[in-house]
């Protein structure tokens, strides 16, 4: 279920990037508004969710594929799905600072 839901938002976000980039050859000072705003703490809030539901869906993506074309993979499918967490933890917490530093620092005044 989780892949599928981060599946549809990775899609939404997509579709909303496209629009917003689609905006420069409308309207150049809008297209900059939209961006400026793209630099407030709650945007990282959520780039940082975009990441986690990247990652999230593409590990365990691979780890679909194995369950489909490897011959063991169904039955070692829920140990692979504790190992795409642990490694999908893993990677989000090295990506906290890399995401949610400078809007930690906005929001702190540092």
């Amino acid at each position: 279920m989780a892949h599928r839901v981060t599946g549809v938002l990775i899609f939404f976000f997509l579709f909303v990037h496209v629009l917003d980039t689609a905006l420069v050859r409308v309207s150049p000072e809008a297209y900059d508004e939209v961006v400026a705003t793209y630099k407030t703490p709650i945007v990282a809030l959520l780039e940082y969710g975009l990441v986690a539901a990247i990652l999230f869906h593409a590990l365990n993506g691979l780890r679909v594929i194995a369950v489909d074309f490897w011959s063991k993979g169904p039955r070692y499918q829920k140990q692979m799905l504790w190992t795409v967490v642990g490694v999908w933890v893993v990677l989000m917490v090295g990506a906290l600072y890399p995401i949610l530093g400078h809007a930690v620092r906005e929001v702190l005044g540092s």
